[in-house]
């Protein structure tokens, strides 16, 4: 149960990432609150992951999660560059979070 509330932090860490940048492009109280939102979702199943998990792989787990995911949002949803060069450092932040399960 641990392993799914680490991935439900991350996503959620995800999500709140893309509410950032929502929040840069509107300018909404509703964008605030689901990135206040997200922010605390993200936090509360972190907490609940580290109750089993060793707080190092945990949290560098869900940061590669959000860190990704956050880059794959910006191409996807706000236009952000994509090249080589980027896609290759996602594609290695995913590969590392792979890695650090496979060996936990």
């Amino acid at each position: 149960m641990a392993w799914i509330y680490l991935i439900l932090a991350g996503l959620f860490e995800m999500v709140s990432v893309g509410f950032m940048g929502r929040l840069q492009q509107r300018k909404d109280i509703l964008s605030f609150v689901l990135l206040i939102v997200g922010f605390s979702a993200s936090f509360f199943f972190l907490s609940l992951a580290m109750k089993v998990l060793p707080m190092g792989l945990a949290y560098a787990i869900w940061t590669g999660i959000g860190a990704a995911g956050g880059a794959i949002l910006g191409i996807v949803l706000f236009k952000e560059p994509k090249n080589a060069l980027r896609i290759t450092a996602i594609t290695l932040i995913i590969g590392s979070v792979i890695a650090l399960k496979l060996i936990s």
